[in-house]
């Protein structure tokens, strides 16, 4: 027995010392700093090439988020997922620029703020998926185009509990693929 609590202390010893040495050969192995510096960076330039517009690519979902202007999200009442006439408004938003590049696909994302069970939201964030998904169907979007799905409340804007941040929670935004 005294031998084999000798063999495990050499080796406990063994192992340490590798440890030891790696660590010091790596604390050794430190960067140069360089002779000169880099430059200190200038005014911000461009690398738009002449013709080529400004601003987002067209089509893109930069582009669908610039020219939605915050439309590409619509709210909810409390349990609600009726479409009002102010989501109506953004739907058709949605809508003419969906038809204008009509080989875009869109998801579109159903949201509910953090109270009842995490089955209820993400039956309830279905329906508001669906809701708006239908009222672009019924504005000439092919159904084809646009695919939902629910996060429930796992993926909230606002992270207070509150009505407020609720308010902002309750939402479908639609996404475009690329």
């Amino acid at each position: 027995m005294p031998a084999l609590m000798t063999a495990n202390r050499s080796v406990k010893t063994g192992t340490t010392v590798l440890l030891v040495a790696g660590a010091l050969a790596l604390s050794a192995c430190g960067t140069k700093a360089p002779k000169q510096l880099p430059p200190e960076p200038g005014p911000a330039t461009t690398t738009q090439t002449p013709g080529q517009p400004a601003g987002p690519v067209p089509g893109s979902q930069a582009d669908f988020l610039a020219r939605m202007m915050g439309s590409d999200t619509i709210h909810f009442g409390l349990d609600q997922y009726d479409i009002d006439a102010e989501d109506q408004a953004a739907l058709a938003k949605q809508a003419q620029w969906l038809m204008q590049y009509p080989s875009k696909r869109a998801t579109i994302e159903g949201h509910c703020d953090e109270r009842g069970t995490r089955e209820y939201n993400i039956a309830l964030g279905e329906r508001r998926a669906n809701a708006a998904k239908n009222y672009l169907v019924s504005l000439g979007v092919d159904a084809s185009r646009l695919s939902t799905v629910s996060f429930g409340k796992e993926r909230p804007v606002a992270l207070g509990s509150d009505e407020a941040s609720w308010a902002q929670n309750r939402r479908a935004v639609t996404v475009t693929i690329d």
